[in-house]
């Protein structure tokens, strides 16, 4: 009975709807962005044109309160002109090139952009300026030698651990400018930090700082004494004291006055700043004019909303909407139709037909699954197969052992056969085979479960090999089978030991059962790498290749006879492979009919 779905849950249908809905979102968002980009699009790249501009106004502004010529910024002016995308231009006052950022003739404006001068910084551009206009990275003679900033900075390291020790405070330690360094405690009031933590090395004055405020002053009192000001002491951080109140040239040396200089108060700051200007003036580049342009037009963000455009518009939606309607329907159909099929393909093996199959008509992902589904479909007809086999061989192998335990009883029982020594060591025999089919089949249980547990150790192959071999010596010995071991090295593995010796047991319990009188079995070990290679090789009859890869399948045997003489229970290789997967190897099988097998394990050292 064919069940269709829906048409309002048709993925089909769902489809669509998202289609159309994304494409009519996407031209109606699309329509009002346009009609606001104008004004957006001016708006932005004015504010943008503004932040560019200050910021290669302060980035050059930097370079030149540091170095005293332009010589070697053209680094910086590339660099600045290719992270902004404008052209950046320098020139002396008298607009003669210093730097150009590009190559080729440029127009230069009547007004440049900026005035790069340390000494009388631009405040519309950066507020990064003290209130004399000096830039704070102008510092000329002040800036101290790395001898004296290795000196101030360890006496600042012992401040900041006292402070730490002592206050549980946070620090940091700041670099000034002139490489004087500072530490800054935001947890603590000053004043009660310094009394415990205060460093003299710190408050005093390096020689570096003492030369240049000694020429400052003179530079400071020189110009009040023009203006019969008083003598001032000047500061590390520019402020300043009276010294005297002298306002002659000869009271300047020495001498006192009780009456302070008028107008001392407007000319002292003047003249620390004139001192400052005529101190520094030597350690900072020379004036230049910046020009920030444009490296080609600009393109026009002003969108025409007319009649024209707007029936442009609606032809355009009209156009998308059919040509998406058309390709989300063709898409649809090609997507649900190998959907149905394996749709159709799931309930038939739900129902139990494990012989249901596909066509893969494609590579893409419905293609994949096809193959998947096909793969995965195959897989379950085997494993049916190998489940009703595996029934059957179980039911076969604990039949056997029970028929002859029950028959044994009955005949004693009836009094056929007496209940002696020979009747109890067969009745032994058929129950220690029942009780082996039983161990290993719970092994496997164990197994597939993962409750497998490993005691890990360190495990010598060669003596791994002995082991075995003298646990099968007697077993090779009555079939008349000569059994070797051969080790290349001292070689040791991480294992659990008993596990790993049932693994190898396994294998040459196999070997011996198939392998005539006259042959041989041969255990070695090698080394590859990161692993332990153990080969068990046998001169038995061989396996043909399509049988080889079931060999490790339970309850399979090359022989069908399930002959107790040649073949085992069947899970002997099976859980072989559980045991060497459960200490993280490999197990595989190699064999020439007629001349003997090969089986391989790998593990990990």
């Amino acid at each position: 009975m064919r069940r269709d779905v829906p048409l309002r849950r048709s993925l089909l249908l769902r489809l669509l709807a998202v289609s159309v809905l994304v494409s009519v979102c996407s031209i109606v968002a699309t329509a009002w962005l346009t009609v606001r980009s104008t004004t957006v699009a001016i708006q932005q790249e004015q504010g943008q044109a503004l932040a560019d501009d200050a910021r290669i106004y302060d980035e050059l502004l930097g370079y030149a309160a540091g170095h005293s010529t332009w010589k070697g910024a053209d680094k910086t002016v590339r660099l600045l002109a290719q992270q902004t995308g404008h052209r950046v231009t320098l020139t002396t006052e008298d607009r003669r090139p210093v730097l150009d950022s590009d190559s080729g003739p440029s127009s230069l404006p009547a007004k440049p952009t900026a005035v790069i001068e340390p000494l009388a910084v631009d405040t519309a551009l950066t507020a990064a300026s003290s209130s004399d206009r000096i830039d704070p990275r102008a510092v000329g003679p002040f800036r101290l030698p790395r001898k004296e900033r290795d000196e101030l900075h360890t006496a600042a390291l012992r401040t900041a651990a006292c402070l730490r020790d002592n206050f549980r405070t946070i620090t940091k330690i700041v670099d000034g400018p002139s490489g004087r360094p500072r530490v800054e405690t935001p947890a603590l009031n000053p004043d009660f930090s310094t009394t415990r933590c205060a460093s003299p090395a710190l408050d005093e004055l390096t020689p570096t700082e003492v030369k240049a405020l000694t020429r400052l002053n003179k530079l400071v009192n020189a110009c009040l004494a023009h203006q019969a000001g008083p003598i001032v002491k000047v500061g590390l951080d520019f402020t300043w004291g009276e010294v005297t109140t002298a306002v002659t040239g000869d009271d300047r040396t020495g001498g006192r006055s009780t009456t302070p200089a008028k107008g001392s108060e407007v000319s002292v700051p003047i003249c620390i700043t004139t001192g400052r200007h005529e101190q520094l003036a030597p350690y900072v580049a020379p004036t230049a004019l910046l020009f920030v342009s444009s490296r080609g037009g600009a393109a026009s963000t002003i969108f025409d909303f007319s009649p024209a455009n707007q029936a442009r518009i609606a032809g355009v939606t009209a156009l998308v909407l059919l040509i998406t309607m058309t390709v989300t329907v063709l898409a649809g159909i090609r997507l649900v139709r190998p959907l149905r099929a394996l749709t159709g393909a799931a309930r038939r093996m739900g129902e139990g037909d494990v012989t249901a199959r596909v066509k893969v008509t494609g590579g893409d992902e419905i293609g994949r699954l096809a193959t998947a589904f096909n793969a995965m479909s195959e897989r379950r007809e085997q494993l049916e197969e190998l489940r009703r086999a595996m029934v059957s061989d179980v039911a076969h192998e604990l039949r056997t052992p029970l028929s002859n335990i029950r028959g044994w009883l009955e005949a004693a029982e009836d009094g056929v056969v007496a209940p002696d020594r020979t009747l109890m060591s067969s009745l032994l025999e058929e129950a220690l085979l029942l009780q082996h089919v039983i161990d290993d089949l719970q092994d496997l249980a164990m197994a597939d479960a993962g409750e497998l547990r490993l005691r890990r150790e360190r495990v010598n192959a060669a003596d791994l090999l002995a082991q075995v071999a003298t646990a099968h010596g007697g077993s090779a010995d009555t079939a008349g089978v000569t059994l070797s071991t051969r080790s290349e090295g001292d070689l040791e593995l991480l294992a659990d030991p008993v596990r790993l010796r049932q693994a190898v047991g396994n294998l040459v319990s196999n070997a011996v059962r198939h392998t005539p009188a006259g042959g041989t079995v041969g255990l070695s070990a090698r080394g590859e790498g990161d692993q332990v290679v153990i080969d068990v090789a046998d001169t038995g009859a061989g396996i043909a290749a399509e049988d080889l890869p079931m060999v490790f399948e339970r309850f399979w045997r090359a022989e069908k006879s399930r002959n107790r003489q040649t073949g085992g229970s069947g899970l002997g290789l099976s859980i072989v492979r559980k045991l060497v997967e459960a200490h993280g190897g490999t197990v595989s099988a190699t064999s020439v009919v007629g001349a003997g097998s090969v089986f391989t394990l790998r593990l990990p050292v």
